[in-house]
């Protein structure tokens, strides 16, 4: 597609510059701010639909209040699973009470969702889900299982839970997709996973006989996996470009540090510096080509491929320029604050998972060579 912002593109970018400006400065805890945005219908830009509390907006002006928002330094969304996840899912499988019982809770900023998918033993493989939900004799579902990584279980309020409702199935088939409330105390624990950060936003979330309203199955019983699969196509548009603004501004910091510590006369790190700007320029032009395209099996899996070797990489040069600084914390250790870390020790530590989560490098790349060079299947059961 021809991609380039419109007169009317330009003018919603200074309605949203204008509006962040005055509320983001503003902003207290992530819950808050959420409420903040849903109030002046800030969520649910790109659903399809409108009347749920949000506004629409055209592709680009998505990608105008991207942008703007990750220029503008507010606080990380923690609402952004059940907008750009389930919401569009929703939208796509759900019947109409649904949509009325959910959206408008995502749209308000109200209510906080998690994902409920990876398990200790079906990570990548995600058919090989054993989290099992039975009917009771009350007609709502008993879910018994584990999920892990799951980003924000320790905010939400909700989970939407794929689960094995047939217990003779096996792989794909078998599965539903749950809409579970996470307030069930006795019978849903969450568990923090502490990370090499020190910060903690996955984490292991254990069933014991959790309740789900048989009315919350999304999509009818038993087609757990054409849900899911629907959902994961959504993990992927105008955010990739609002990644792609904070991934610069981590360059300009990655830039700064080599002049600072006198790196930069080094011909090598030069080089490598002008290599990760010139591939992130690639990267750009690349999303804003593919905007708005489908059909395309592997430009996915192509994307994560792209950014996650780019981003590990700046993470590497970032403790390449610091030198022997880089294994220095910035302030002196103290019993309260035992772990401090300055950004760029962030950035490189974060960084060693992004080839990893969300699909490690190796699944991408299985993915591309089964679904678009059309090579033979990857036998199950090798060693």
């Amino acid at each position: 597609m021809e991609f380039g912002f419109t007169d009317e593109d330009e003018v919603f970018r200074i309605e949203v510059r204008t509006w962040l400006s005055s509320h983001a400065d503003g902003a207290q805890d992530r819950r808050t701010w959420e409420r903040t945005l849903g109030k002046s219908g800030w969520i649910g830009l790109g659903w399809p639909e409108s009347g749920y509390g949000n506004r629409t907006a055209t592709l680009t002006q998505q990608v105008v209040w991207a942008e703007e928002y990750a220029r503008s330094g507010a606080p990380a969304r923690s609402g952004h699973i059940g907008e750009k996840l389930l919401a569009p899912t929703l939208l796509a499988h759900s019947s109409e009470e649904q949509k009325a019982r959910f959206l408008p809770p995502v749209a308000a900023g109200d209510e906080l969702w998690c994902q409920g998918y990876s398990e200790p033993g079906a990570g990548s493989d995600l058919a090989g889900v054993r989290t099992r939900a039975s009917l009771a004799s009350d007609g709502s579902y008993r879910i018994s299982g584990q999920k892990i990584w799951t980003s924000l279980a320790h905010e939400a309020d909700w989970c939407f839970v794929l689960a094995r409702t047939d217990p003779e199935s096996s792989r794909h088939h078998g599965l539903s997709f749950l809409l579970v409330p996470m307030d069930q105390p006795g019978r849903i624990e969450v568990r923090p996973i502490r990370q090499l950060t020190g910060t903690s936003e996955f984490n292991e979330v254990f069933f014991d006989g959790a309740h789900a309203r048989v009315e919350h199955v999304v999509g009818g019983e038993g087609n757990g996996w054409r849900v899911a699969m629907s959902l994961l196509g959504f993990e992927r548009g105008v955010s990739t470009l609002a990644q792609q603004v904070g991934f610069a501004e981590e360059l300009t910091l990655v830039v700064q540090a080599a002049v600072q510590t006198g790196a930069v006369a080094d011909p090598v790190v030069r080089a490598l510096l002008v290599r990760q700007w010139a591939e992130l320029r690639v990267m750009r032009w690349n999303a804003l080509r593919t905007l708005g395209s489908s059909g395309d099996a592997g430009a996915p899996s192509a994307a994560k491929l792209l950014w996650a070797g780019w981003h590990q990489r700046l993470g590497e040069l970032a403790m390449l320029v610091r030198g022997a600084q880089a294994t220095v914390g910035p302030r002196e250790w103290a019993p309260s604050a035992p772990y401090e870390l300055d950004a760029l020790q962030q950035l490189f530590l974060f960084s060693r998972a992004d080839t990893i989560y969300g699909g490690s490098d190796q699944v991408q790349r299985t993915i591309i060579a089964e679904r678009v060079l059309g090579l033979p299947r990857e036998p199950k059961g090798v060693v």
